[in-house]
């Protein structure tokens, strides 16, 4: 079954307004809302960074059965795994299954200026995920708990609310390895549109695929979810100026590489002609050929996306978006 979603987008919007956003995703029959959470914005100027856990115990109160989830919460440095585990086993409870906790091995624009660590290698954030999640899924499932990893430790632990079935992890990956750690442990995965399509169909998808190949049982209703970078308007010009507060996707990893700075970054991403900020986008003002541009990553095999629109007027986007567009994706995934 294809789910399509919301994306919360954190760094552009007060969590007043997303609040607002998210309200009338739910009441339009979008399937789930995904927040991001960042300690800082991708820019200075405009941006926002409104704390996703307080956030989403007001989300879930204020709406009625859409899921919630975090795309993606790095528990690993700011929030030690327990406290995650704690925060979501309570929402679990308020909220039950609509709840999902999306996760990542995180950036230095979040971690850095917040702890004032050196950012560690990815082969020590990777472990350190890894960690985590074993951490919060014992604290989920056993009444005391004592745990010694390479990272995090606890001495009788007990989280007293927890939900009766453990939250959801989804796990985020950009490369093989964890693409395939997500497959074998998660119980889905989390990327970006917008890239080359190799990367989803050479390295990707099979990998989470060998993955759940690795698994002792079944993973039944795995969600393979995708963040779709969609611009949507009656008005072209209107959609493709719209990427320009986004500028910073564009970016090389090479031009952004160890920036840790959001007005660095904002004066990297300003530098760039719209021609190049729309490019991870799918910009359209005609749904069937925007649906078209979507095909692909139904064909790959997607079947949970979560629209992230980059305009000022996220109302107008969610009821052009559930007018227009969401009736012909659902009739394409029957």
């Amino acid at each position: 079954m294809l789910k399509l979603g919301y994306k919360a987008s954190a760094e552009q919007f007060d969590p007043r307004q997303l609040l607002d956003f998210t309200v009338e995703a739910d009441r339009l029959g979008y399937d789930s809302a995904f927040i991001s959470d960042h300690f800082q914005p991708w820019r200075h100027t405009g941006g926002h960074a409104p704390s996703a856990l307080a956030w989403m115990g007001a989300a879930g109160a204020a709406t009625q059965r859409i899921t919630l989830g975090t795309s993606v919460l790095t528990p690993t440095f700011r929030y030690h795994p327990s406290i995650v585990a704690q925060v979501f086993g309570t929402l679990g409870v308020m909220f039950p299954g609509r709840i999902v906790l999306g996760v990542g091995s995180g950036e230095g624009l979040n971690e850095i200026p917040a702890l004032g660590i050196a950012w560690p290698e990815i082969k020590e954030r990777f472990a350190r995920l890894r960690e985590a999640i074993t951490l919060m899924r014992k604290l989920w499932s056993e009444e005391r708990v004592s745990f010694s990893g390479d990272f995090y430790k606890t001495e009788n632990a007990t989280i007293y609310d927890r939900p009766r079935t453990p939250i959801p992890i989804f796990v985020a990956g950009a490369g093989p390895m964890v693409a395939k750690y997500a497959g074998r442990s998660a119980d889905g995965f989390i990327c970006t549109s917008g890239k080359a399509r190799e990367l989803y169909v050479e390295t990707l998808l099979p990998n989470v695929e060998a993955g759940l190949a690795q698994r002792a049982q079944p993973a039944a209703g795995y969600e393979r979810m995708i963040e779709m970078k969609v611009s949507f308007d009656t008005d072209k010009e209107r959609a493709l100026s719209d990427t320009r507060f986004w500028a910073a996707l564009a970016l090389s990893p090479e031009e952004k590489m160890s920036v840790e700075d959001p007005r660095e970054m904002e004066r990297l991403a300003d530098a760039l002609p719209v021609e190049r900020t729309a490019k991870r986008w799918i910009v359209s003002s005609d749904p069937d050929e925007h649906v078209e541009m979507i095909k692909p990553y139904l064909a790959m095999g997607f079947n949970h996306m979560v629209f992230h629109a980059p305009g000022e007027d996220q109302v107008r986007f969610l009821r052009l978006y559930a007018e227009q567009v969401i009736p012909r994706l659902r009739a394409l995934a029957g």
